[in-house]
C-alpha cells in the first residue's frame, strides 16, 4: 500500500491495513479486494485524515463496500467494534 498511496502516514496505513484484515473475516457478499483498500487509503489521505476514527469510518465504509447489504452489516457498531480491536492490537505493539 506504501507504493500505491505513498502519502498516507505510517499510522494511518498501518491501521488501513489490519482494518482490511480483520474486515475481510466477517462474512460479507464481497469482501473488500485490493484496490478497494487502495481506494479507500487514497479517499482517506485526501480527507487529510492521519488516523482512524468511528466517524470516519461510517462515513467511508461505501468506499471499500459494495453492497447495501455489506454496509448494513457493518455499520457503525461492528465498524467500531473492528477499529477497537485494530487500536489495540497496534498500541500493544509500541
Amino acid at each position: 500500500m506504501r507504493r500505491k498511496v505513498p502519502q498516507a502516514n505510517s499510522r494511518l496505513s498501518a491501521e488501513v491495513v489490519s482494518f482490511i484484515q480483520k474486515l475481510r473475516r466477517v462474512e460479507l457478499f464481497k469482501a473488500p479486494g485490493v484496490a478497494e483498500t487502495i481506494d479507500w487509503a487514497g479517499a482517506l489521505t485526501e480527507l487529510d485524515k492521519v488516523a482512524l476514527d468511528p466517524e470516519t469510518v461510517s462515513d467511508t465504509i461505501g468506499v471499500l463496500l459494495k453492497y447495501q447489504d455489506d454496509i448494513a452489516r457493518i455499520g457503525a457498531g461492528e465498524g467500531r467494534r473492528i477499529l477497537d480491536e485494530v487500536k489495540a492490537e497496534l498500541a500493544a505493539a509500541e
